[in-house]
């Protein structure tokens, strides 16, 4: 992974560390102790809710939270709280007065501000999946608080149809969306309004160094770029192979996302992503610090590292699983790729100079 520790003039690479982890069992350490029975969960006046708050993509089939239930004797009610930047900032300013027990949905580039905030108690699930220890955070005291739970990589995807159709290479890395030949194709999600966003500029930080990137947005906003709100209007709306009536062939998204693209009627996408400009995103969850039912909380991260849940992250949520021990669907295994060398910002640094960094991406991109 190409990682950012400091932000040196020049792109410096190193591996993302992670805690090691055990494989998962029954019994699990929590804040407030071992995990319920079912009958003890049901018994007496300990609450028999766990409320999930989470981002507005959470996408889990009702199965998955039946299993849940049947398994602890918890139910999960399901909060959700915007994007992942949202959702923090919620958490944050809610924290003597949590809104709700357990949160999934943290990512690395937030998690720094989540702990520092005292937002996150304490809980290791008692052993991992195998592959989820690549993914925990290098911090201990983070990697205490919040559990590695799935991956994807934000990447630059583009319309090969539509570059077919138009006689022109596509791009293959950040510095060729500068190039002349691509002026107003490409539309991004903001980075103030969207995690995605905002992944994106942290790649352009860990290619073009604290002295660079600016310059790089600047020409980038000069080439036409256009900005939008959140994923959903960049991919959906502006986006030529995002099903409405968009004109921009080169879009912000997920190295996830070409195997949705593959027609009814075929077997290979219309769509690729560049794994040359993606950014290695990790979603995290954990135990509220003050939730009123700290056990079913911790039962709920422990069961989201768990077979069921793991196996239906793809083609629910559209994101990786941490476990390696989990089968990928036929057109993920095939077609969905993981970026080989995705630029990583230690959380870190990302903590340090993210206000710094948004401020001076909004003056850029307003002038």
């Amino acid at each position: 992974m190409r990682m950012i520790r400091s932000i040196p003039p020049a792109r410096r690479t190193t591996v993302l560390a992670g805690v090691a982890g055990l494989a998962l069992v029954a019994t699990a350490c929590s804040t407030g102790g071992g995990e319920p029975t079912t009958q003890e969960a049901a018994d007496g006046d300990a609450p028999t809710e766990v409320v999930v708050v989470t981002h507005g993509s959470w996408n889990v089939p009702d199965e998955v939270m039946a299993a849940f239930t049947e398994q602890t004797g918890f139910e999960a009610r399901v909060e959700p709280a915007g994007d992942a930047g949202e959702l923090t900032n919620k958490l944050v300013l809610t924290k003597n007065s949590p809104l709700g027990d357990v949160v999934f949905g943290i990512d690395n580039t937030f998690a720094s501000r989540a702990v520092e905030e005292g937002v996150i108690a304490e809980h290791t699930p008692g052993e991992l999946p195998e592959g989820a220890d690549e993914y925990a955070l290098e911090d201990t005291d983070a990697a205490a608080r919040l559990t590695p739970i799935d991956h994807g990589d934000v990447c630059v995807n583009v319309d090969d149809v539509w570059f077919a159709d138009n006689d022109l290479e596509p791009p293959t890395t950040l510095d060729d969306l500068l190039e002349p030949a691509y002026e107003g194709l490409f539309v991004t999600p903001g980075a103030t309004t969207s995690s995605p966003g905002l992944a994106f500029v942290l790649a352009t930080i860990a290619e073009h160094g604290e002295d660079g990137w600016e310059d790089y947005w600047t020409e980038l906003m000069a080439n036409g770029a256009k900005l939008t709100s959140g994923w959903t209007d960049a991919y959906t709306v502006d986006f030529t192979a995002g099903g409405g009536d968009g004109d921009r062939p080169i879009v912000l998204s997920y190295a996830s996302s070409p195997p949705f693209t593959i027609p009814e009627d075929g077997d290979e996408p219309t769509t690729s992503a560049l794994l040359d400009t993606c950014f290695r995103q990790v979603e995290y969850a954990g135990v509220l610090e003050g939730a009123e039912n700290p056990e079913g909380a911790a039962a709920f991260v422990d069961f989201m590292v768990g077979e069921e849940f793991q196996e239906a992250l793809p083609e629910n949520m559209y994101v990786f699983p941490v476990s390696d021990e989990v089968e990928l669907p036929e057109a993920w295994a095939e077609h969905a790729e993981v970026a080989e060398d995705p630029y990583v910002v230690d959380p870190a640094a990302i903590a340090e100079n993210r206000d710094e960094w948004l401020r001076t991406w909004g003056d850029v991109t307003t002038r």
